[in-house]
């Protein structure tokens, strides 16, 4: 055995380099791999045309009660996280309807991607076999509202535009304030022009934001819906409601958006040129409209928290969901009366 002489005694040895990646590659790996992943999993979750822009699919069962409904007969399934089924809630808190229509919860499962029962109903552990039982080989989404119809075992209806029309209308002989009309005959032309713009750039334009998967469609609808949103504090200078001194649907389809807007939208859907509770009117109408008797008991902050922070994988990857925000000020006055 020869001794390498060039070694002092108590030296170590030294040991080869080995050869690795430049930090500079690895970092372009790693975005291309995860940029590939992101499209091909928002391209699921949220289809999208040739600019990069958001495109919410369309609502297929559009069944409407025509006469006066059956106490009982109807069951609404929702999300509680969900701004389109607390629609629903909303309305039917408003008119007392508690005892005339029941509700099961479902909720989001970031591994399937879709809606799941705590207990299984009509046989069903999920919405997507609940779906498949009311309309055999249906292979379309799967959403929440629905409102189903336990005599004939199918769904009515399962757009919340639609659904909480008939929920003004349709329920009251058994609701607690059958009086209160949300959609009345002389508002309805203004209360439809507000709905199509609240839909496309506040109700849809918070999840055009969150959704874009372009700079440009991004800028787009964020632009779009704080116009908007500057539009109606302005409005709401002079209007308590939407439309007057009176709420209406527009009001009901407006707040569910509001709710989540500091929650979730604000920073998981990059919406954070302001915020709701900051703007000088709408922050007060946010606070009129949570006051509302029984609206308070449809608002669940943790399930808003925990299912878009922690289901939307691909906007939250570390599914680490926020401690905040306080939301005890919606309890303050509002000074609207």
């Amino acid at each position: 055995m020869t001794e390498n002489k060039n070694l002092q005694p108590g030296m170590p040895k030294t040991k080869k380099k080995g050869k690795s990646l430049p930090p500079k590659l690895i970092i372009k790996l790693g975005k291309f791999v995860w940029t590939t992943l992101w499209h091909t999993m928002m391209s699921k979750i949220a289809p999208r045309n040739q600019s990069g822009e958001y495109i919410r699919p369309s609502s297929q069962f559009r069944s409407f009660i025509t006469t006066q409904a059956v106490a009982g007969r109807y069951h609404l399934y929702v999300g509680m996280s969900c701004p389109w089924a607390h629609r629903t809630l909303v309305v039917r808190a408003l008119k007392g309807l508690e005892q005339a229509i029941s509700v099961s919860i479902v909720s989001p499962d970031a591994t399937s991607g879709g809606w799941v029962f705590n207990e299984p109903e009509q046989g069903c552990n999920t919405l997507a076999e609940l779906y498949e039982l009311a309309n055999p080989g249906y292979s379309g989404r799967s959403t929440v509202p629905v409102l189903w119809d336990k005599q004939t075992n199918t769904i009515v209806n399962n757009e919340s535009a639609e659904i909480i029309v008939m929920l003004n209308s349709q329920f009251n002989e058994f609701a607690l304030n059958p009086t209160l009309n949300l959609y009345p005959e002389e508002l309805k032309e203004k209360i439809d022009s507000w709905n199509d713009r609240i839909y496309k750039n506040v109700n849809n334009g918070v999840y055009r934001c969150g959704f874009a998967q372009s700079q440009a469609a991004y800028n787009q609808a964020c632009e779009e819906l704080f116009t908007t949103l500057d539009e109606i504090d302005t409005v709401l200078e002079t209007n308590r409601y939407l439309c007057g001194n009176n709420v209406t649907l527009a009001d009901v389809r407006l707040f569910t958006t509001l709710f989540r807007f500091d929650i979730a939208y604000y920073g998981l859907f990059k919406c954070n040129r302001r915020r709701i509770k900051d703007y000088q009117n709408l922050g007060a109408y946010l606070r009129d409209m949570y006051q509302l008797k029984g609206v308070a008991d449809t608002c669940d902050l943790e399930s808003v928290k925990y299912d878009y922070y922690g289901s939307l994988f691909p906007l939250n990857p570390g599914g680490i969901i926020p401690a905040g925000p306080d939301i005890t000020y919606l309890l303050e006055p509002h000074g609207r009366a």
